[in-house]
């Protein structure tokens, strides 16, 4: 989305505390700073992406409608299968090469007809080699607050159990739960107790998510949420952490090819 964004990601993942990494392929910041990511130890994937423009021309509407058309099956196919086309053209041009996994830019991979589309373009562009997909039903979610855990299992009522479903019958691979859903507010301390919690909960093959820009002087919002989830990711400390709670952080695709 931004260089504060493209700087913390890369930051984190040279200090192995990311595993893989999403991206918006049509955003100009994609395109100029991408290229840092190729001979990073992580798995790199396309965000697809229905609701944020940045810029280019396509399928875009805000989230709720977007849910009640997938839900309505008022979206044209063809328009889905083309944009889905572009954005890995515009990941691969960059990239050079194919995305190692797909996730959707506010969950939009699992909704009705665009998870059909995303589907039938992926066996047609990649009928060997598949990328990984995420999958939203939640993981354990022991200690986590009410109010976040109901979240976590509104996303995952969005189309996760008929994604796995269908993403099985077609031979695709996908974490085994999933975690990271809170409100995006508190701090760096409350996002530091979650991710603890999270991590606790955590079994071999989830996947947590998380959203770290570089902080930014009078960063208000998502944007100041953003800056505090790096400073946690990066505090020096996490990686004993992880080590004294038997956790490690790993890669999809290195797991796939073993």
């Amino acid at each position: 989305m931004n260089r504060a964004i493209n700087e913390g990601i890369v930051g984190l993942a040279v200090a192995h505390r990311l595993s893989a990494v999403g991206c918006l392929s049509q955003a100009p910041a994609f395109r100029r700073d991408a290229p840092r990511l190729r001979d990073l130890d992580v798995d790199v994937g396309l965000h697809l992406n229905f609701t944020e423009p940045l810029g280019a021309s396509g399928l875009y509407m805000p989230l709720p409608r977007l849910i009640a058309c997938a839900y309505g099956h008022l979206l044209d196919t063809g328009r889905l299968k083309r944009q889905i086309e572009r954005q890995l053209d515009a990941f691969e041009f960059t990239m050079g090469r194919m995305p190692d996994f797909i996730d959707g830019h506010q969950h939009v991979h699992q909704l009705p007809q665009i998870r059909n589309a995303l589907f039938s373009v992926l066996e047609r562009r990649y009928p060997d080699r598949k990328p990984w997909l995420r999958y939203t039903a939640p993981g354990r979610l022991d200690g986590v607050p009410k109010p976040l855990r109901r979240k976590a299992h509104i996303i995952a009522a969005l189309g996760s159990r008929a994604f796995a479903r269908e993403a099985g019958r077609a031979g695709l691979r996908t974490n085994r739960r999933f975690l990271g859903v809170y409100d995006f507010q508190g701090g760096a301390q409350a996002y530091d107790d979650l991710l603890k919690v999270w991590l606790r909960n955590a079994c071999e093959g989830d996947l947590l998510m998380c959203h770290p820009a570089l902080p930014a002087g009078g960063g208000k919002g998502m944007d100041a949420q953003r800056g505090a989830e790096y400073q946690v990711l990066s505090k020096p400390g996490l990686s004993e952490w992880l080590m004294r709670n038997g956790l490690r952080i790993g890669r999809y695709a290195v797991a796939e090819r073993r």
